[in-house]
């Protein structure tokens, strides 16, 4: 059994212990955890997915006007339970906590995009993106 909620105060050590236990840890600054902090304290939704014994199995961490876009910036399943509907149902989730929006977005990892088509989101190619240097 699953449980999902919407958890705005997550911990930072419950964050980074998911994702070293994802695949999203090689894309996040894990070994950052002052800046993962500040990543959870600039999130406008954060929706979780936790076992039967309370374990965090999964998160979808969003930054959103409620109005009108929604960016999902971290979507992450342990990978113990991939595979059971956990990411797609924390995707509904979401979409349930802001009624209201037209548009989320996200950016997928190349090896995940058939996983996002199959949660009905559509690939685009009129998306730009620039990174600053470290």
């Amino acid at each position: 059994m699953i449980t999902y909620a919407l958890e705005p105060d997550l911990s930072a050590t419950e964050f980074l212990a998911l994702l070293a236990a994802s695949t999203l840890a090689e894309r996040r600054p894990v070994d950052q955890p002052q800046r993962i902090s500040k990543m959870l304290a600039g999130s406008d939704l954060i929706v979780t997915a936790r076992d039967a014994a309370g374990h965090l199995v999964g998160v979808a961490r969003s930054v959103t006007d409620f109005a009108y876009c929604l960016y999902c910036s971290d979507l992450a399943v342990d990978r113990k339970v991939q595979g059971r509907g956990i990411g797609k149902a924390l995707l509904r989730e979401t979409v349930k906590a802001a009624p209201e929006v037209k548009t989320h977005l996200l950016l997928s990892a190349p090896g995940a995009m058939s996983f996002y088509e199959a949660a009905g989101y559509e690939a685009v190619g009129n998306c730009f993106i620039f990174h600053r240097g470290e």
